[in-house]
């Protein structure tokens, strides 16, 4: 059988206090809902409907793109309810799964172990039992074990409400069962609300059996409708990140102490220290050294290399044996061929920075391309923008720029050239030669020193 997922999206989130869709606030840098999506596509469903409502233009917007079938669902009446706007567009002969959009870590392995329970003549239903099931839906059984009903917390008896295990919400059963079970759906409940959950009541007067799968962890069916809940998910989602890195072979001098917001590839003996956090797609080589407080985005770290602490790197690459930092910032298009270096507060953007290269300290390059072995001294500047175009600077193999030069492109200094401190080039400098383009010293014997004004004097 096909499979179709309905992800349910509609909901407002008041106790998020937020302008932004319940679904839309980020854990680990994407949205909750793309988690969601996240988990289903290894599924290999033949169509994902998402039940949208409150703030459905900006759901759309941020999902643009993928193989979503949106369903607005005008008034929020409850899950059957919602479920009923996605009904119609069901593909006759699937199996259709229900899931959620603030329920963000859903594992693949939960659903298809879930999936693998139901045909036509069995639901799946996932549920896991709780110390507290305070506020939650009941699974209700027989003497024999069978499921029978689920009884909302506030629909529920004494005796049903000392039950432990409960509703998750995640479902799973035949499009044919669904379809006939939502017309008779009933809104007579403390929260005049159609339920979906009373398909299994419905389920069970079918002759139908209802098999339940729980989860590896508590964490996977855990929603969030607070900032609190997120922030608790946020945790969960960062150690289950830690745990895997240490167990590939990567040293985290404090697994609590570091954020992943995208995909950190790391291979063994890469050691990072505390407070990283690491965004989009980061690749890091083995024996790199990652130090604290870094911030990486969308950047390739070769072998060896040494990142030093508060340095920022986005869209960069270092090739090999590279030391960066501290506060360094690598922008996009910034290359460090091996054995480079870019020292504290040095910021790099579209720029080459040859092997065995040094830029220590103080310095912006744009645009340029630095030979190898060449020297950069502090306070040096490309002055690569004239306001309208972006022009480049070429330095060659060698080359020694001296302190608080400024490289007006488009400028080309030759192999082993020297530029003088202070200077101002605006031509090119050949092979082997001094450029000096600064004003003359001057000097004056016996220059007298301002003096201080009295009080008398000013009045």
């Amino acid at each position: 059988m096909t499979l179709d997922i309905v992800i349910l999206a509609a909901g407002q989130g008041t106790r998020m206090r937020s302008a932004l869709p319940k679904v839309l606030h980020p854990l680990a840098g994407r949205p909750m809902i793309q988690h969601v999506l996240d988990a289903a596509q290894p599924l290999a469903p033949t169509q994902i409907q998402m039940v949208v409502g409150h703030g459905h233009e900006q759901i759309r917007a941020a999902l643009a793109g993928q193989a979503i079938h949106f369903v607005q669902q005008t008034e929020q009446l409850g899950t059957g309810h919602a479920v009923a706007q996605a009904a119609p567009a069901l593909n006759d002969e699937s199996l259709v799964l229900i899931l959620y959009g603030d329920v963000p870590l859903i594992q693949p392995r939960t659903l298809q172990r879930l999936l693998a329970t139901v045909d036509a003549e069995h639901l799946g239903l996932l549920t896991v039992t709780l110390d507290d099931a305070n506020g939650y839906g009941r699974i209700v059984r027989t003497h024999e074990g069978a499921v029978s009903a689920i009884v909302e917390h506030k629909d529920a008896t004494e005796a049903q409400r000392q039950i432990g295990e409960i509703n998750t919400g995640i479902l799973a059963l035949s499009s044919a069962h669904l379809r006939r079970f939502l017309p008779q759906m009933s809104n007579d409940n403390a929260q005049g609300e159609y339920y979906l959950t009373d398909i299994i009541a419905w389920a069970v007067t079918q002759g139908l059996t209802v098999n339940t799968v729980s989860p590896e962890a508590h964490y996977e069916v855990e929603g969030v409708n607070n900032r609190q809940q997120l922030a608790q998910l946020e945790r969960v989602f960062q150690q289950r990140q830690a745990e895997q890195l240490m167990a590939q072979g990567v040293t985290l001098m404090d697994p609590a102490r570091m954020d992943v917001r995208g995909q950190l590839i790391c291979e063994q003996d890469v050691v990072i220290d505390v407070g990283c956090v690491f965004e989009g797609k980061v690749v890091i080589e083995s024996g790199a050294y990652i130090g604290p407080y870094c911030v990486i985005r969308d950047s390739y770290i070769a072998a060896d290399t040494y990142i030093e602490a508060y340095s920022h790197l986005q869209g960069a690459k270092t090739q090999g044996k590279n030391q960066v930092g501290p506060f360094a910032r690598l922008r996009p298009g910034a290359v460090l061929a091996p054995q480079a270096k870019v020292g504290n507060f040095v910021e790099v953007k579209q720029s080459h920075i040859g092997t065995g290269a040094k830029v220590n300290h103080l310095t912006y390059l744009g645009d340029a391309e630095v030979g190898a072995h060449a020297n950069i001294g502090a306070g040096t500047i490309t002055c690569n923008y004239d306001g309208v175009n972006k022009s480049r600077t070429v330095i060659g193999e060698s080359a020694f720029i001296g302190s608080n030069s400024s490289l007006v492109a488009p400028v080309s200094i030759g192999d082993r050239a020297t530029v003088g401190a202070g200077s101002t080039i605006t031509k090119d400098v050949e092979d082997d030669a001094l450029a000096v383009a600064r004003g003359r010293q001057m000097q004056k014997m016996g220059w007298p020193r301002p003096q201080k004004q009295t009080d008398a004097q000013e009045r």
